[in-house]
């Protein structure tokens, strides 16, 4: 489709980092000071929406696993009619808009309509997320490779889940053991990448990805951390390996991020942030004091933005 021509309205694509609101970049902040509107997802931490301007409206778009959401159809027609009102739009997103972020699907369709669009970068939580747990993703003596994927079915084209599934024209023809044997393909593809493997969306499927690695060649002592809400204040890790991933902790839920490598073993080394607890990858016995304690499910509450004018909708 030819590009329409430009209209007076401006979207941002911004980065805002992994969780930590020290982590947005000095150029993210001034355009979020700069918009009209704030269009944020899940993961974006609330003392960001704190650069926001007087005045400027909230709209809330993330998606959470099992909780109904806007389609990214819908977000990407919001921006483009935002946009074509003439108004200036910070679109928020965790990590970095083109890592795992649709960030590119939303700038297809803002030049598809003739918007005048800008990426901002942000910290990937694939390297923060390690770092915070004091994991270096790359290391002279253990990894000269990574290489960032993801566990989350749609977007490894290997299922019809998520939320934008029932539009899609395949999704009716695709069983479920045909996208099961398309799933052990793709991670058993995976397993030799690279020497430390960085799992975006992994939480609801990491004993399958667990196996596709194994039957992909890598070792079942193969070290593996998950870390979840990486870089918050609440950040938890769960450390173990891949046989223990086989049967995965059932406090590990979403967002979580897997490193897959020798690299999870500088932790015990290298570990700066957070509490000195630590989690077991592995499943424990209801009475195991680990087991208990990494079972409580951790949610950010949002808090009020005195500065704006929070909208559920356009």
């Amino acid at each position: 489709m030819a590009a329409l021509p430009p209209t007076d309205g401006l979207v941002y694509l911004i980065g805002a980092g992994p969780g930590d609101p020290g982590l947005l970049t000095i150029r993210g902040a001034d355009a979020i000071r700069a918009s009209d509107v704030v269009v944020y997802d899940y993961l974006v931490h609330p003392e960001i929406l704190r650069h926001s301007r007087s005045g400027a409206e909230l709209i809330y778009v993330g998606k959470q696993a099992g909780v109904a959401s806007v389609s990214q159809h819908e977000i990407n027609d919001l921006l483009v009619r935002l946009a074509r009102s003439g108004k200036t739009v910070a679109r928020l997103k965790g990590g970095d808009p083109f890592v795992f972020g649709r960030g590119g699907e939303e700038a297809e369709a803002l030049v598809e309509a003739g918007i005048r669009w800008e990426v901002i970068p942000g910290v990937s939580s694939g390297v923060a997320a390690a770092a915070y747990a004091g994991i270096p993703v790359t290391h002279r003596d253990y990894s000269s490779s990574v290489a960032f994927v993801t566990g989350h079915k749609r977007a490894a084209g290997w299922n019809a889940d998520g939320p934008d599934a029932a539009a899609r024209p395949d999704a009716a023809a695709r069983p479920d053991a045909d996208e099961d044997q398309a799933a052990r393909v793709y991670l058993r593809d995976t397993a030799q990448r690279a020497d430390t493997l960085v799992i975006f969306m992994c939480a609801g499927a990491l004993s399958e990805i667990a196996a596709g690695l194994i039957e992909g060649g890598r070792e079942k002592t193969t070290p593996v951390a998950v870390v979840r809400w990486g870089s918050y204040e609440h950040q938890e890790v769960f450390v173990g390996t891949l046989d223990d991933a086989l049967n995965p902790n059932g406090a590990i839920t979403s967002p979580a991020i897997a490193i897959v490598g020798e690299v999870v073993e500088l932790r015990k080394k290298l570990r700066w942030f957070g509490s000195e607890s630590e989690f077991s990858l592995g499943a424990a016995p209801a009475d195991d004091p680990c087991c208990a304690a990494g079972a409580s499910v951790v949610q950010y509450e949002e808090e009020t933005v005195e500065s704006a004018v929070l909208c559920a909708d356009d």
